[in-house]
């Protein structure tokens, strides 16, 4: 137990002086699936950090001292329910892992609308899916293996997470060079897995009031496992008045029976929306997320 509070101090203090952040574009040009965005529909971020209208994604890169890199990155992708986007503690993980000698990027990607998508229900996905491209096509440039690219969601990020994780098969965007969107691994915190009338809001605002049967069966992502989804780690507080546990119980079960390697931490209490430190549960989670990377060979090995 001291070594894992001497180690998570390490990286907490650590973090806020070796990462280099830089924000990248996700597109040159026109952005696929858009539609002219109106002239009130103005990115803004509020006193607490929420970002809304995103119309123009980028993200953002915490790249760790060359000395440390050890190859492995992860792209994160933040909740606010298909609504905002909350990345304060994305930004937390992300320069924790920089410290630890992991690229990180934190995405803001569009939020589904119908004021400046075509189809709102991809929009999410196709930054996603774009993140992970250009990663993997630029990972020589940023020291980054091309087979040890993670992507990691908190909440509404985990859903669409787990989306490009398990619909491997569904391209939606322009991928002539047929680069593998495939994430080597994911990591979830607190996902939106099951589209039920649980949680109305993040599932109004991808797939509107009314979904169909099948669109409801396709964005409930344990219904879409498979034995290529990629490994998974999974941490989720029983006590989740937002999004219950049972999405990640569910989405772990679909892992078991598909015989993909996961990870599953329920913690007794903690809320819903922790970041990389919970008052509640001192060992913190993300040291069990070092670990679970080191055992499946994702970086991070100890200097």
């Amino acid at each position: 137990m001291k070594r894992a509070f001497i180690f998570f101090f390490y990286i907490l203090s650590s973090s806020f002086c070796c990462a280099q952040d830089l924000t990248i574009p996700l597109y040159q040009g026109q952005v696929p699936n858009a539609k002219k965005t109106p002239a009130d529909y103005i990115e803004e971020t509020d006193s607490n950090g929420l970002t809304k209208n995103v119309s123009i994604p980028t993200m953002q890169a915490y790249f760790p001292d060359k000395n440390k890199a050890n190859g492995t990155a992860v792209i994160i992708f933040p909740g606010g329910g298909y609504f905002v986007l909350a990345p304060k503690k994305c930004i937390e993980i992300a320069k924790a892992f920089s410290a630890l000698g992991v690229a990180a990027f934190v995405v803001k990607y569009r939020l589904p609308s119908d004021r400046i998508m075509n189809d709102k229900m991809i929009g999410p996905l196709q930054d996603a899916q774009t993140a992970i491209k250009m990663v993997r096509r630029r990972a020589g440039e940023w020291d980054i293996k091309a087979d040890k690219i993670g992507m990691m969601g908190l909440s509404a990020g985990g859903h669409l997470v787990s989306t490009a994780g398990t619909q491997l098969n569904r391209v939606v965007i322009d991928n002539r060079e047929h680069i593998s969107l495939r994430p080597d691994f994911m990591i979830l915190l607190y996902p939106v897995i099951i589209y039920d009338p649980d949680i109305p809001r993040t599932r109004e605002n991808l797939l509107g009031k009314k979904p169909t049967a099948k669109a409801l069966s396709l964005y409930s992502t344990n219904k879409c496992v498979s034995d290529i989804t990629p490994p998974t780690f999974l941490v989720h507080a029983a006590d989740d008045d937002v999004i219950p546990v049972k999405n990640s119980l569910q989405f772990f079960d679909a892992l078991l029976k598909a015989k993909v390697k996961a990870e599953l931490h329920i913690l007794q209490t903690g809320g819903h929306g922790f970041g990389i430190y919970d008052v509640e549960n001192k060992d913190g989670w993300f040291i069990s997320c070092y670990e679970w990377m080191k055992k499946n060979g994702f970086g991070c090995a100890e200097r």
